[in-house]
Protein backbone atom coordinates (compact mmCIF):
# COMPACT_ATOMS: atom_id res chain seq x y z
CA UNK A 1 0.00 0.00 0.00
CA UNK A 2 2.85 2.31 0.85
CA UNK A 3 4.23 1.77 -2.66
CA UNK A 4 0.89 2.66 -4.27
CA UNK A 5 0.63 5.74 -2.11
CA UNK A 6 4.06 6.86 -3.29
CA UNK A 7 3.15 6.31 -6.92
CA UNK A 8 -0.11 8.21 -6.45
CA UNK A 9 1.74 11.10 -4.81
CA UNK A 10 4.25 11.23 -7.67
CA UNK A 11 1.45 11.23 -10.27
CA UNK A 12 -0.41 14.03 -8.47
CA UNK A 13 2.81 16.05 -8.22
CA UNK A 14 3.41 15.59 -11.95
CA UNK A 15 -0.07 16.74 -12.91
CA UNK A 16 0.17 19.66 -10.50
CA UNK A 17 3.38 20.86 -12.15
CA UNK A 18 1.95 20.22 -15.63
CA UNK A 19 -1.21 22.16 -14.79
CA UNK A 20 0.78 25.12 -13.54
CA UNK A 21 2.90 25.11 -16.70
CA UNK A 22 -0.21 24.98 -18.89
CA UNK A 23 -1.68 27.96 -17.09
CA UNK A 24 1.56 29.93 -16.84
CA UNK A 25 2.58 29.73 -20.52
CA UNK A 26 -0.59 31.39 -21.91
CA UNK A 27 -0.26 34.11 -19.27
CA UNK A 28 3.38 34.61 -20.21
CA UNK A 29 2.47 34.91 -23.88
CA UNK A 30 -0.34 37.31 -23.05
CA UNK A 31 2.07 39.49 -21.08
CA UNK A 32 4.43 39.62 -24.05
CA UNK A 33 1.53 40.74 -26.26
CA UNK A 34 0.52 43.39 -23.75
CA UNK A 35 4.06 44.71 -23.57
CA UNK A 36 4.24 45.23 -27.35
CA UNK A 37 4.28 48.88 -28.32
CA UNK A 38 0.93 50.50 -29.13
CA UNK A 39 1.40 54.24 -29.77
CA UNK A 40 -1.68 56.40 -29.37
CA UNK A 41 -1.95 59.09 -32.06
CA UNK A 42 -3.89 62.33 -31.73
CA UNK A 43 -6.49 63.44 -34.28
CA UNK A 44 -6.09 67.18 -33.99
CA UNK A 45 -8.95 68.84 -35.87
CA UNK A 46 -6.84 71.80 -37.00
CA UNK A 47 -4.25 69.81 -38.94
CA UNK A 48 -4.18 67.64 -42.07
CA UNK A 49 -2.36 64.92 -40.18
CA UNK A 50 -2.27 62.86 -37.04
CA UNK A 51 0.25 63.55 -34.32
CA UNK A 52 2.04 61.85 -31.46
CA UNK A 53 2.19 63.64 -28.13
CA UNK A 54 3.46 63.50 -24.56
CA UNK A 55 2.41 65.19 -21.30
CA UNK A 56 3.01 68.94 -21.53
CA UNK A 57 5.55 70.54 -19.16
CA UNK A 58 6.63 67.15 -17.74
CA UNK A 59 8.51 66.55 -21.01
CA UNK A 60 9.17 70.19 -21.91
CA UNK A 61 12.88 70.36 -21.18
CA UNK A 62 13.37 73.58 -23.12
CA UNK A 63 10.46 75.40 -21.50
CA UNK A 64 12.24 75.33 -18.15
CA UNK A 65 14.47 78.39 -17.87
CA UNK A 66 16.22 80.41 -15.19
CA UNK A 67 14.86 83.84 -14.36
CA UNK A 68 18.01 85.95 -14.37
CA UNK A 69 16.39 88.64 -12.18
CA UNK A 70 15.53 86.23 -9.37
CA UNK A 71 17.99 83.43 -10.26
CA UNK A 72 15.12 80.97 -9.78
CA UNK A 73 13.50 78.41 -12.10
CA UNK A 74 10.88 79.91 -14.38
CA UNK A 75 8.70 79.19 -17.40
CA UNK A 76 9.61 80.46 -20.87
CA UNK A 77 7.34 83.35 -21.90
CA UNK A 78 5.95 81.44 -24.87
CA UNK A 79 4.89 78.58 -22.57
CA UNK A 80 3.22 80.49 -19.74
CA UNK A 81 -0.19 80.29 -21.40
CA UNK A 82 0.28 76.78 -22.79
CA UNK A 83 -2.90 75.50 -24.46
CA UNK A 84 -1.84 71.90 -23.75
CA UNK A 85 -2.25 72.52 -20.02
CA UNK A 86 -5.85 73.71 -20.30
CA UNK A 87 -9.22 72.77 -21.78
CA UNK A 88 -9.71 69.43 -23.49
CA UNK A 89 -6.04 68.57 -22.99
CA UNK A 90 -6.81 68.14 -19.28
CA UNK A 91 -9.56 65.56 -19.84
CA UNK A 92 -8.68 62.26 -18.07
CA UNK A 93 -8.66 60.21 -21.29
CA UNK A 94 -6.39 62.73 -23.01
CA UNK A 95 -3.97 62.75 -20.08
CA UNK A 96 -4.03 58.96 -19.99
CA UNK A 97 -3.10 58.69 -23.69
CA UNK A 98 -0.11 60.96 -23.28
CA UNK A 99 1.05 59.16 -20.17
CA UNK A 100 0.76 55.91 -22.11
CA UNK A 101 2.98 57.30 -24.88
CA UNK A 102 5.54 58.43 -22.29
CA UNK A 103 6.10 54.80 -21.32
CA UNK A 104 5.31 53.18 -24.66
CA UNK A 105 8.18 54.77 -26.60
CA UNK A 106 10.67 52.93 -24.38
CA UNK A 107 9.61 49.55 -25.81
CA UNK A 108 12.05 47.89 -28.22
CA UNK A 109 9.48 47.64 -31.01
CA UNK A 110 8.22 51.24 -30.75
CA UNK A 111 9.93 52.40 -33.97
CA UNK A 112 8.29 49.61 -35.97
CA UNK A 113 4.94 50.33 -34.32
CA UNK A 114 5.17 54.02 -35.19
CA UNK A 115 6.12 53.31 -38.81
CA UNK A 116 3.07 51.07 -39.07
CA UNK A 117 0.82 53.67 -37.41
CA UNK A 118 1.99 56.42 -39.79
CA UNK A 119 1.44 54.13 -42.76
CA UNK A 120 1.12 55.97 -46.08
CA UNK A 121 0.41 59.38 -44.55
CA UNK A 122 1.95 62.31 -46.44
CA UNK A 123 2.19 64.53 -43.37
CA UNK A 124 2.82 63.92 -39.70
CA UNK A 125 3.26 66.17 -36.69
CA UNK A 126 5.21 65.40 -33.58
CA UNK A 127 4.10 66.97 -30.29
CA UNK A 128 0.91 68.97 -30.32
CA UNK A 129 1.62 68.48 -26.61
CA UNK A 130 4.99 67.92 -24.93
CA UNK A 131 8.47 67.76 -26.45
CA UNK A 132 11.58 65.62 -26.76
CA UNK A 133 13.08 65.25 -23.29
CA UNK A 134 15.65 62.50 -23.79
CA UNK A 135 18.30 61.84 -26.40
CA UNK A 136 17.10 58.23 -26.60
CA UNK A 137 13.68 59.46 -27.74
CA UNK A 138 15.26 61.84 -30.25
CA UNK A 139 17.21 58.96 -31.75
CA UNK A 140 14.12 56.75 -32.02
CA UNK A 141 12.18 59.56 -33.71
CA UNK A 142 15.07 59.89 -36.18
CA UNK A 143 14.70 56.20 -37.00
CA UNK A 144 10.93 56.60 -37.56
CA UNK A 145 11.47 59.56 -39.90
CA UNK A 146 14.16 57.67 -41.81
CA UNK A 147 11.85 54.65 -42.22
CA UNK A 148 9.00 56.79 -43.64
CA UNK A 149 10.71 58.78 -46.45
CA UNK A 150 7.44 59.60 -48.24
CA UNK A 151 6.01 61.39 -45.22
CA UNK A 152 6.94 64.95 -44.20
CA UNK A 153 7.52 65.13 -40.44
CA UNK A 154 7.06 68.47 -38.69
CA UNK A 155 8.63 68.56 -35.24
CA UNK A 156 8.36 71.85 -33.29
CA UNK A 157 10.75 71.86 -30.34
CA UNK A 158 12.58 73.77 -27.64
CA UNK A 159 14.75 70.78 -26.78
CA UNK A 160 17.50 72.18 -29.02
CA UNK A 161 18.76 73.81 -25.81
CA UNK A 162 20.04 70.37 -24.83
CA UNK A 163 23.28 69.73 -26.73
CA UNK A 164 22.80 65.95 -26.95
CA UNK A 165 19.31 66.26 -28.41
CA UNK A 166 20.38 69.12 -30.68
CA UNK A 167 23.12 66.91 -32.14
CA UNK A 168 20.48 64.37 -33.22
CA UNK A 169 18.41 67.16 -34.79
CA UNK A 170 21.42 68.46 -36.70
CA UNK A 171 22.28 64.97 -37.89
CA UNK A 172 18.87 64.79 -39.60
CA UNK A 173 18.82 68.30 -41.02
CA UNK A 174 22.39 69.08 -42.06
CA UNK A 175 23.73 68.10 -45.47
CA UNK A 176 27.12 66.49 -45.07
CA UNK A 177 28.77 65.88 -48.42
CA UNK A 178 30.92 62.86 -49.07
CA UNK A 179 32.32 61.03 -52.08
CA UNK A 180 31.32 57.61 -53.33
CA UNK A 181 32.63 56.10 -56.56
CA UNK A 182 34.15 59.43 -57.48
CA UNK A 183 30.79 61.22 -57.11
CA UNK A 184 29.87 63.84 -54.54
CA UNK A 185 26.80 62.70 -52.60
CA UNK A 186 24.89 63.69 -49.46
CA UNK A 187 25.57 61.69 -46.33
CA UNK A 188 22.94 59.05 -45.53
CA UNK A 189 22.20 60.71 -42.17
CA UNK A 190 20.51 63.72 -43.81
CA UNK A 191 16.72 63.30 -43.94
CA UNK A 192 14.96 65.69 -46.36
CA UNK A 193 11.57 64.78 -44.84
CA UNK A 194 12.62 65.92 -41.33
CA UNK A 195 11.22 69.40 -40.75
CA UNK A 196 12.62 70.29 -37.33
CA UNK A 197 11.49 73.77 -36.22
CA UNK A 198 13.22 75.38 -33.28
CA UNK A 199 10.81 77.47 -31.23
CA UNK A 200 11.75 80.91 -29.95
CA UNK A 201 10.83 81.66 -26.32
CA UNK A 202 9.74 85.16 -27.32
CA UNK A 203 6.12 86.28 -27.58
CA UNK A 204 7.15 89.55 -29.21
CA UNK A 205 8.59 88.39 -32.50
CA UNK A 206 12.25 87.90 -31.53
CA UNK A 207 13.35 85.28 -34.00
CA UNK A 208 16.11 82.70 -33.75
CA UNK A 209 18.92 82.85 -36.29
CA UNK A 210 18.16 81.11 -39.58
CA UNK A 211 21.73 79.78 -39.42
CA UNK A 212 20.52 77.56 -36.60
CA UNK A 213 17.87 75.96 -38.80
CA UNK A 214 14.15 76.20 -39.51
CA UNK A 215 12.33 77.94 -36.68
CA UNK A 216 9.14 79.57 -35.41
CA UNK A 217 8.21 82.60 -33.33
CA UNK A 218 5.17 84.13 -31.64
CA UNK A 219 3.96 87.65 -32.43
CA UNK A 220 1.25 89.66 -30.72
CA UNK A 221 -0.85 90.60 -33.75
CA UNK A 222 -0.94 90.52 -37.56
CA UNK A 223 0.38 94.09 -37.57
CA UNK A 224 3.68 92.77 -36.19
CA UNK A 225 4.21 90.53 -39.22
CA UNK A 226 6.47 92.04 -41.88
CA UNK A 227 6.45 89.84 -45.03
CA UNK A 228 9.78 88.77 -46.44
CA UNK A 229 11.21 85.80 -48.29
CA UNK A 230 11.18 82.66 -46.18
CA UNK A 231 8.96 84.22 -43.49
CA UNK A 232 5.34 83.02 -43.27
CA UNK A 233 2.41 83.90 -41.04
CA UNK A 234 0.14 81.13 -39.81
CA UNK A 235 -3.34 82.28 -40.82
CA UNK A 236 -5.24 79.42 -39.21
CA UNK A 237 -7.02 82.06 -37.12
CA UNK A 238 -8.79 83.19 -40.31
CA UNK A 239 -10.00 79.64 -41.01
CA UNK A 240 -11.54 78.70 -37.70
CA UNK A 241 -8.22 77.45 -36.36
CA UNK A 242 -7.58 75.04 -39.25
CA UNK A 243 -4.55 74.67 -41.53
CA UNK A 244 -6.70 74.44 -44.66
CA UNK A 245 -4.47 74.11 -47.72
CA UNK A 246 -1.45 75.71 -45.98
CA UNK A 247 1.57 73.49 -45.39
CA UNK A 248 4.10 76.17 -44.39
CA UNK A 249 5.06 74.36 -41.19
CA UNK A 250 6.07 71.32 -43.25
CA UNK A 251 8.00 73.33 -45.87
CA UNK A 252 11.78 73.64 -46.07
CA UNK A 253 11.27 76.78 -48.17
CA UNK A 254 9.87 78.57 -45.11
CA UNK A 255 12.67 79.48 -42.72
CA UNK A 256 10.41 80.95 -40.05
CA UNK A 257 6.72 80.55 -39.25
CA UNK A 258 5.10 83.25 -37.13
CA UNK A 259 2.11 82.44 -34.93
CA UNK A 260 -0.16 85.06 -33.48
CA UNK A 261 -0.13 84.74 -29.71
CA UNK A 262 -2.83 82.34 -28.59
CA UNK A 263 -1.34 81.48 -25.21
CA UNK A 264 -3.85 83.54 -23.30
CA UNK A 265 -5.13 80.50 -21.45
CA UNK A 266 -5.12 80.53 -17.68
CA UNK A 267 -2.94 77.65 -16.56
CA UNK A 268 -3.16 76.22 -13.07
CA UNK A 269 0.23 77.10 -11.48
CA UNK A 270 0.40 73.59 -10.01
CA UNK A 271 0.84 72.23 -13.54
CA UNK A 272 4.21 74.00 -13.71
CA UNK A 273 5.41 72.37 -10.50
CA UNK A 274 5.61 68.85 -11.90
CA UNK A 275 9.14 67.50 -12.38
CA UNK A 276 10.59 66.41 -15.71
CA UNK A 277 9.83 62.78 -16.49
CA UNK A 278 12.63 60.29 -16.03
CA UNK A 279 13.74 57.92 -18.79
Amino acid sequence: MAGLAGVAAAVLKYFNIYARLCLTEPLRRAKICIMKSSPKLSNTSKMPSKSWSLPAWETCLGARITNYDTNKPDVADACKGCYALTGAYMFPNTIKSREHNAEDWKNDDWVDAMVKAIGKAKYFRWFDSGDVYAVELAEKIRQVIKATPNCLHWLPTRAHKNNSIFSVYKLMTTKYWTRKGGKKIISGDYLPNAIIRYSSDSVNGKRLSNKMGLNSVIIQSEDDFKPEKGYALCRAYTRGGKCGDCRACWSRDVDTVAYIYHGRHKVNPKNFQKPLLEV
